[in-house]
């Protein structure tokens, strides 16, 4: 990456003594995944290794591209044209390390990512390089609004699950993966386990993991995070990203987020292949933010029980009765995240 990376990929997870938090600025902090583990020592599969290592750089450029920009430092890193020269080594590298892996279809998909990053070249020189942080932020508001927008929602729970315990049962897979592999959401980070954000910087630490695996571990441990790769692609972002691409392309219209919707449907694609898994992508007729009734014959009562909350947010957005009428203060308090298994 560019030489002007210091602290820009502090992120979203933490993982035992490593920090990926989030995207503040962190004294002393080293910009690459290097700083999640130490560096290869010996490339015993070189081409696979560096395989891994650019895919998980553009998980994590894309994962930085879709969250709500705080401070400058993505305005900083896309103006200064690194996110361009970054997207563009890790796909050239890509394309010469691939070795047939994925077939024609990947390989295909990584010359529609170069185009796509052609025209972000021409967008940036043409409009960002003179945006201020004002801008980016107003572009962000008008796309993804300021609470959750259901024009193109970035959450995996509202898609293919119309009923809100339909929702936690996903969200609580969703947590089996991270609690897994032993990371957790930091607490600088203001999204949801399913923001689509946070689970591509899953796959960014996932497929930096390879990598370091296939340095320093034997096959059956690489061959866990690889398979672990293959699930969440295949059961999680595979099936709801390339809907909620379309929907984004279609609310911005223009501009960069309607690239960044274009490069990331490609990129589904390019990993689906890659991978060699067939999700079962949802269509807009899955489309169905979830309802608040409880099933025939039965109760519910929640813990969740704070307003403000995601739930609550969840609910009032698409139309459900106020929540928490009637709460009982001190008893069942929401727990600090979702349990599942993976």
């Amino acid at each position: 990456m560019g030489s002007g990376e210091a602290a820009k990929f502090q992120r979203a997870w933490r993982d035992e003594d490593h920090v990926m938090a989030s995207n503040q600025p962190v004294p002393n902090a080293v910009a690459t995944p290097a700083a999640v583990m130490p560096a290869p020592t010996a490339l015993k599969d070189s081409p696979a290794v560096e395989r891994a290592l650019n895919r998980s750089k553009l998980y994590l450029l894309i994962s930085w591209s879709l969250l709500y920009p705080e401070d400058e430092e993505f305005l900083d890193y896309l103006r200064s044209g690194e996110f361009v020269e970054d997207s563009r080594a890790a796909l050239d590298m890509l394309k010469t390390m691939l070795d047939g892996q994925g077939g024609e279809r990947a390989a295909q998909k990584l010359d529609a990512l170069k185009k796509q990053v052609d025209l972000a070249e021409a967008l940036v020189a043409s409009e960002c390089s003179n945006w201020q942080l004002s801008d980016l932020q107003s572009e962000h508001r008008r796309v993804f609004s300021n609470v959750i927008t259901l024009d193109c929602p970035p959450y995996e729970t509202l898609f293919g699950n119309d009923h809100v315990f339909a929702q936690s049962h996903v969200m609580g897979d969703i947590a089996g993966f991270y609690k897994a592999f032993g990371v957790e959401l930091s607490k600088d980070i203001h999204e949801r386990l399913d923001h689509l954000s946070v689970e591509f910087e899953f796959m960014h630490f996932l497929a930096y993991k390879e990598s370091f695996s296939r340095c320093h571990d034997g096959a059956d441990k690489t061959q866990i995070v690889v398979d672990a790769q293959k699930k969440f692609v295949k059961n999680h972002i595979g099936r709801w990203v390339p809907l909620f691409c379309r929907m984004l392309a279609k609310k911005a219209d223009s501009g960069l987020f309607k690239l960044v919707a274009d490069m990331t449907a490609e990129w589904m694609e390019f990993e689906a292949a890659y991978l060699g898994v067939a999700p079962q992508p949802y269509t807009e007729t899955d489309y169905r933010p979830a309802t608040f009734n409880a099933p025939e014959g039965q109760t519910y009562e929640c813990g969740a029980q704070d307003q403000g909350n995601e739930l609550s947010l969840l609910l009032n957005e698409v139309g459900a009765q106020s929540f928490m009428d009637g709460k009982e203060k001190g008893k069942d308090k929401e727990e600090k995240g979702p349990v599942g298994t993976a």
